[in-house]
């Protein structure tokens, strides 16, 4: 078999395909709008795999690629789109992902998320999280936020991502980029050096560990603004997430550092529309306000939760409002509200509480 990568991603890409999944023994696949379809066409062959990478890796990576695992990097298709790419071994042989990644940093509009995000952008200093599970458009919420600043703002903003995926323009800030690997070590050393680097802004990819957490913690204390992600479910859940990363003997004071420095944390999900599959995000938003930092301090998260639960503003939004405001604009099943969300008893008597059936009484999902 012949294969040719730029051609079928350039195919993959007039699908609409989020992913692009080559197996080496399998016909390739794609995920259209959440879903995986299988491609009716010849299977992968090994020498199919060596010529992917031959093409695609960059000569950065070589040197290590025999005794690689698992890796990530960029490609991209001039004219066509950017992609993640994560080279990995299926059962010996190399099977790649390829994340699909628009050139156009979009706006908050355009992906639909609430435009109180915006207000995040404005201040000067401190820790905005966005948390969520793996393509769940972390990434691209917070390049949304990053062009806002970079529009609005005369200010340097450095990234350090593993791998660098979108690619801005210089507006009024000017952006270094910088990815794992290839121009510095590791989370740790791309913000200790960041602080060197006159920086305003810092975008750090992910929080994955102690040393990661403190050292962003460090930034925001000495007056920057920190953005990252990091994998949890929910809002509140984020907060007990961060202080499993701390000794229990030093949480406590931990907790306060925490309630110092947070300034917002956004958790989003991509549920699937009634409009032929398309995706919309539904996003919980906890700001720390000075109540909500009082309650981290004192280690009081279910406080945090009920208030959260109490409140109409947007700067103190659940998943569930989210998702039961998608349904009543008629974007969502009731079905998918109530799979998605994260408190499901609350969901049910949400919306139990105005469907009822034609004996009027109340529809049990």
């Amino acid at each position: 078999m012949t294969f040719d990568i730029d051609d079928f991603l350039a195919k993959a890409k007039k699908a609409q395909a989020s992913d692009i999944h080559i197996h080496c023994g399998k016909a390739p696949s794609l995920r259209i709008n959440g879903e995986i379809y299988k491609i009716a066409t010849s299977v992968i062959e090994y020498d199919d795999i060596l010529k992917i990478l031959d093409k695609t890796l960059p000569k950065e990576y070589r040197k290590n690629i025999e005794n690689a695992q698992d890796f990530d990097y960029i490609y991209e298709l001039p004219n066509i789109a950017r992609y993640r790419v994560n080279y990995c071994k299926d059962i010996y042989h190399g099977k790649f992902t390829f994340r699909t990644i628009p050139f156009k940093v979009k706006t908050l509009k355009e992906l639909c998320l609430p435009s109180y995000l915006e207000t995040f952008t404005h201040i000067n200093n401190g820790i905005i999280l966005v948390t969520g599970a793996t393509g769940s458009g972390k990434s691209t919420t917070l390049a949304s936020m990053i062009d806002i600043i970079n529009k609005n703002y005369k200010k340097h903003i450095v990234t350090i991502e593993d791998p660098v995926e979108f690619v801005y323009e210089e507006k009024k800030a000017i952006i270094t980029q910088r990815s794992l690997d290839i121009d510095v070590k590791d989370f740790k050393t791309g913000i200790k050096y960041a602080l060197r680097q006159d920086p305003d802004v810092i975008l750090v990819g992910e929080i994955r560990d102690r040393e990661t957490l403190l050292s962003a913690i460090e930034a925001s204390e000495t007056g920057h603004l920190v953005f990252s992600t990091i994998h949890t479910n929910g809002t509140v859940q984020s907060i007990d997430r961060l202080k499993g990363l701390i000794e229990e003997t030093g949480q406590k004071d931990f907790s306060k550092r925490l309630a110092n420095c947070i300034r917002g944390i956004i958790h989003q999900q991509l549920v699937p529309t009634i409009n032929n599959g398309l995706l919309a995000p539904a996003v919980e938003i906890l700001t720390f306000t000075s109540t909500v930092s009082d309650y981290v301090k004192n280690e009081k998260l279910n406080e945090i939760s009920l208030l959260m639960q109490r409140s109409t503003q947007p700067n103190l939004s659940t998943m569930n409002s989210s998702l039961y405001a998608l349904y009543k604009k008629g974007l969502i099943t009731k079905e998918t509200a109530y799979e998605y969300s994260l408190e499901k008893v609350e969901m049910e008597q949400m919306l139990r509480g105005i469907y009822r059936n034609s004996s009027q009484e109340e529809t049990i999902l």
